[in-house]
């Protein structure tokens, strides 16, 4: 709150806050404010430092997410090209193969 001239050290945000920062453990116990500022420090709540199930159930999507096969690459087109013009031979997306013979 730079209008009441206080820095407060919290539990790491829930929400993107513009004027607000998320530190490690060793930098926040390193903090210092401005000369004439109060620096508030709130013990974290012991129960929100346990994994809730919002925790668990995020990390069992991961896990789903990372577990799913990757799908089968796309098959490569031969496009129509006289290989000795130097023209287009192999074609894959938006990416082609030149030959030279």
């Amino acid at each position: 709150m730079y209008a009441d001239q206080t820095a407060v050290l919290g539990p790491l945000a829930t929400y993107a806050e513009p004027h607000a920062y998320d530190l490690c453990e060793p930098h926040s116990e390193r903090l210092s404010a401005p000369r004439g500022w109060e620096v508030m420090r709130l013990a974290p709540d012991p129960a929100s430092l346990e994994p809730t199930s919002d925790d668990l159930l995020a990390l069992a999507d991961a896990v789903r997410e990372a577990a799913r096969p990757l799908p089968p690459p796309a098959p490569l087109e031969v496009a129509d090209s006289r290989p000795d013009t130097g023209r287009e031979g192999v074609r894959r997306g938006h990416l082609r193969i030149l030959t030279t013979d």
